[in-house]
């Protein structure tokens, strides 16, 4: 990998990757083995981070605010903390490291090769991904779940399966985290070219042929000096999209794929009139409650929901986090540009809980929450005369988010689940399948353009999608 300022001023690939994501590396990885392959990544590189690289420094990558921070913070509509990821190895490199697989009903659903599917998670596991160490904390979870009801106990496993499991991590057995960069390892050196701190501005068209067909971008390197990439001239060329939920519908549009009137309003040249980019935008709604404890809990048990509550999370902190989401979602929103600088975030709605099935989800993962909480197994990690309403005050009082609180939220799971919506960073849609994209991924109406990434989903896979977007890329 390289800086972009030592890119050439036009150069001439094969396959030309825009973002070096989760799926984006693999992806790149797996192409190089027989083209010549340009990823362009807007971020830089996730080692020698150790913010990045050590699981107790995780929270603060997410409230790195710095115009180069790899956790770029935006805020949707309804006012919830959110975060894109900004640097080699997408999402993987910033989130909390659970790995599980897509169930076998999605990968069916979806039409994809069963064999070539495990093969492909076979591929990632051999390089980034370990079996978690199990600690009180971690056992007490686990032997609540179990004594209230979420049965069977399926143990250590990758796989999507209901009841109670040990699922993998990316975190390492010493707490460092390995990324979708590390799958770089299998790519040709020969073939391959990593340009780092490349903002891609346009996907570049020709137009005199009967469909417009991809055939460049433009980028620009840190000192904000222009180059251009090519696509070679041969049926095989193709520019792929691999720069997520919010860069990949953010890219086509100003690009001149979109709404027409939207593209319009911000003097962009239309390409293709295509109205569903943008649209079907959805968020895992996420709620959790703070146990205040009698015990410390180790940092890695705080991971996940680290972000959300960073004005009490450190090392030392006694309590932890129980944490559920909402599956599907079924609620959906959209995304619209606010200007036409890359670097800048869309304006993004996902509309939490306005499909009231969503809401009904919520309360009853809550209920279970509540139920471990109060199970014998958890006992030693809570204090006896600690209430459920008083722990749901407690969690109310956190600026998890920036939405009202209301009186009757600690009597409510309805309104707790409203009032305290966080998220895991699961969102996906915009570029969607059937919609935006057909079923090999290609923009419908153009050519030689495809999107690899979480936005084509029309919901998220498994428990935890980052397994899914590897194996997709690979």
């Amino acid at each position: 990998m390289k800086e972009a300022t030592s890119a050439p001023a036009i150069g001439y690939y094969d396959y030309i990757i825009i973002g070096g994501g989760t799926s984006g590396c693999p992806l790149a990885a797996t192409l190089s083995q027989g083209a010549r392959v340009l990823v362009l990544e807007r971020g830089g590189s996730p080692y020698n981070n150790t913010n990045i690289t050590n699981m107790e420094n995780f929270a603060k990558t997410l409230s790195d605010t710095s115009p180069t921070s790899p956790a770029q913070q935006f805020v949707s509509q309804e006012g919830v903390f959110n975060v894109r990821p900004r640097v080699l190895g997408g999402g993987s490199a910033v989130n909390g490291g659970f790995y599980t697989h897509a169930s076998t009903h999605y990968v069916k659903e979806t039409g994809w090769d069963e064999t070539l599917v495990n093969q492909s998670y076979e591929w990632v596991e051999k390089l980034v991904v370990f079996w978690p160490q199990i600690l009180e904390w971690q056992s007490a979870v686990r032997d609540g779940l179990l004594e209230v009801g979420v049965l069977p106990y399926n143990g250590f496993t990758y796989d999507h399966l209901y009841g109670t499991k040990v699922g993998g991590t990316i975190f390492d057995g010493e707490g460092h985290r390995h990324t979708a960069a590390d799958l770089l390892e299998y790519a040709d050196p020969t073939r391959i070219t990593v340009y780092l701190h490349a903002t891609v501005y346009k996907i570049l068209f020709r137009h005199n042929i009967a469909r417009p067909r991809a055939n460049g971008v433009v980028f620009k390197d840190a000192f904000g000096v222009m180059h251009k990439a090519y696509l070679i001239k041969n049926s095989m060329s193709e520019i792929i999209l691999s720069a997520g939920a919010i860069g990949s519908p953010q890219l086509l549009m100003l690009s001149g794929i979109g709404p027409r009137d939207q593209l319009q309003a911000h003097g962009i040249e239309v390409v293709l009139d295509q109205p569903l980019v943008g649209q079907g935008m959805a968020d895992n709604p996420s709620n959790m409650l703070f146990t205040d404890q009698p015990f410390t809990v180790p940092p890695e048990a705080m991971a996940e929901a680290a972000e959300t509550i960073n004005a009490i999370a450190n090392g030392t902190i006694k309590g932890g986090v129980i944490l559920e989401k909402v599956i599907g979602p079924l609620s959906t929103g959209h995304l619209e540009l606010q200007n036409t600088n890359p670097n800048d975030n869309p304006s993004v709605t996902f509309n939490y809980f306005k499909e009231p099935k969503d809401l009904k989800r919520c309360v009853k993962g809550m209920s279970t929450v509540i139920d471990v909480i109060n199970s014998y197994a958890f006992s030693k990690f809570r204090y006896s005369n600690m209430t459920v309403q008083a722990l749901t005050k407690l969690m109310l009082s956190f600026p998890v988010n920036m939405r009202p609180r209301h009186a009757n939220a600690t009597i409510s799971l309805k309104q707790f689940c409203i009032d305290t919506v966080v998220i895991i960073w699961h969102y996906h849609g915009g570029c969607q399948v059937g919609k935006v994209v057909d079923r090999d991924y290609k923009v419908v109406g153009v050519v030689a353009l495809r999107v690899i990434d979480g936005s084509m989903f029309l919901r998220s896979p498994g428990t935890n999608p980052q397994a899914t977007v590897m194996m997709l890329g690979r």
